[in-house]
């Protein structure tokens, strides 16, 4: 028997994109350890997309931004696949196309779409897969590491921020007639398709893999070991957290490496 216990359970994965994504890296393990998993993707031309990855796999269609997709979407998979052991929620979406602003120029209305979107969503999943989740089941959502205030990554930061803090109500909600969990696997810098469209990013992902302990950057497997780990009943100790999964980047600010090439710099 696998240490994790997944074989024959279910699992709704919300995010795949690509191969690159958290969300498959954490859909593909769960499969490899015997679990079912189901997928919900954006909109009917990324499931096209994803046609030959989702191959005869259960893949549902939901844009988060709508509140009665997100209520079809629990009806649907609460019916056909129920109950659910667990739920990941790898989503995060943001209006752009003004490039990267200083942050007191956020648009409301850009601000508020990626807090539907990113944020908001996690808590409209679990209203409406409630009634669908076995009492102990595991909902995981993907944050980001102790890089927050990322220039490049503009109004996205306050809204992670937002999620995780989200994730801490939503246990405590729960817990009054159930053990669902909710947690947050906050990720370093990844080399993902998402990430390659933020201006800059590559500079940041360079400088992070060298303010890793190890001087070695952050795999998307390592990210998706640790949500897999959380959704499995081997974290049932863990609720209402956020898990930094960053290989040290973190705590590593004063690197000698770094300090020795700032101060040749100026």
């Amino acid at each position: 028997m696998s240490f994790l216990g997944l074989s024959g359970k279910t699992f709704l994965v919300l995010g795949v994109a690509n191969k690159k994504s958290v969300a498959w890296h954490v859909a593909k393990t769960l499969e490899e350890e015997g679990a079912k998993v189901i997928y919900s993707v954006r909109s009917p031309a990324r499931k096209e997309s994803l046609a030959s990855l989702l191959a005869q796999k259960p893949v549902y269609i939901c844009d988060l931004e709508f509140e009665d997709q997100t209520q079809k979407l629990a009806e649907q998979v609460g019916r056909e696949h129920g109950p659910i052991d667990g739920i990941l929620h790898s989503v995060a979406f943001a209006n752009f196309s003004r490039g990267i602003q200083p942050f007191h120029e956020t648009v409301r209305a850009d601000f508020l779409q990626a807090t539907a979107i990113s944020c908001f969503s996690l808590v409209e999943l679990a209203r409406y897969f409630k009634p669908y989740l076995n009492k102990d089941a595991s909902v995981v959502a993907i944050g980001i590491s102790s890089q927050v205030t990322a220039t490049n990554y503009g109004y996205m930061s306050p809204i992670k921020a937002a999620l995780e803090s989200a994730t801490r109500f939503l246990a405590k909600s729960f817990s009054v007639d159930t053990r669902v969990r909710f947690n947050t696997v906050n990720a370093g810098p990844l080399k993902t398709s998402a990430s390659a469209g933020i201006p800059g990013y590559l500079d940041n992902y360079l400088h992070a893999e060298k303010m890793t302990l190890r001087k070695a950057a952050l795999k998307t497997q390592e990210v998706a070991d640790a949500a897999v780990w959380l959704l499995s009943s081997r974290s049932s100790g863990v609720n209402g957290q956020g898990i930094i999964v960053d290989a040290g980047m973190g705590l590593n600010f004063f690197d000698e490496e770094l300090v020795k090439a700032s101060s040749r710099i100026s």
